[in-house]
């Protein structure tokens, strides 16, 4: 979440949830000292496994990439799990605390035909996200990432919040805290824009035709 606070050290836990922070009780007023723009939307986690098997039809398992430490992946799995089900997708938790964990889990997720990665958002992931995004590639894994920059930076796929669009919303609430509001007072907001990536150099290279139907819907195409 994109806070509006003092700062606090306790805060640096569970910064993505706005609701099971313990410092944010409720989104309408979460009272305290904090408000701000949450940086995730929970039923993102059924969009990631549908977009991904647009472009991989025969998307038989999905691994979840993530760190247990700094991901938010609970917030996600309802609607993960809902949409696994509808498109008959077996999932497969992938927790990850290194580059050889991470080239571990997708070297046996491309050993067989059929498999896909999603990859959550944290702190983790990203800073390793050159190392993702190659094995992928090597892997002949497609892989779809809740941060653009993975696809910038050579990933398949991406659909998450934009975060230029919670910056200039955010402007907002620092004007109206610095005219005197109370920060508790302001309700949490969450995102109201998203913003779909493709890589079309990436998919070539993996052997995937992206739709042209598909690639109208993009917020962008790297090629």
């Amino acid at each position: 979440m994109w806070s509006l606070r003092r700062p606090h050290r306790a805060a640096q836990k569970n910064r993505a949830d706005p609701v099971t922070s313990p410092r944010a009780t409720r989104l309408d007023r979460p009272s305290g000292n904090i408000t701000g723009f949450a940086s995730y939307e929970a039923t993102l986690g059924g969009k990631w496994p549908e977009l991904l098997s647009e472009i991989a039809p025969g998307l038989k398992r999905a691994a979840i990439m993530f760190n247990p430490e700094t991901s938010p992946t609970s917030a996600y799995m309802p609607a993960f799990e809902t949409a696994a089900r509808s498109l008959k997708v077996a999932l497969i938790p992938a927790p990850v605390h290194s580059d050889a964990e991470i080239e571990t889990a997708i070297i046996a997720l491309g050993r067989e035909p059929g498999g896909g990665l999603v990859v959550m958002s944290d702190v983790f992931v990203t800073v390793h996200r050159a190392s993702i995004t190659s094995a992928a590639a090597q892997n002949n894994v497609p892989a779809i990432y809740a941060l653009s920059e993975f696809v910038r930076d050579g990933g398949l796929l991406s659909y998450g919040v934009d975060p230029v669009d919670n910056w200039r919303r955010a402007a907002t609430y620092v004007d109206r805290i610095l005219r005197g509001a109370k920060p508790g007072d302001l309700p949490v907001q969450l995102p109201t824009k998203f913003e779909l990536v493709v890589n079309l150099k990436t998919a070539k290279a993996i052997g995937l035709t992206i739709p042209e139907s598909f690639l109208l819907r993009a917020d962008e195409v790297i090629e």
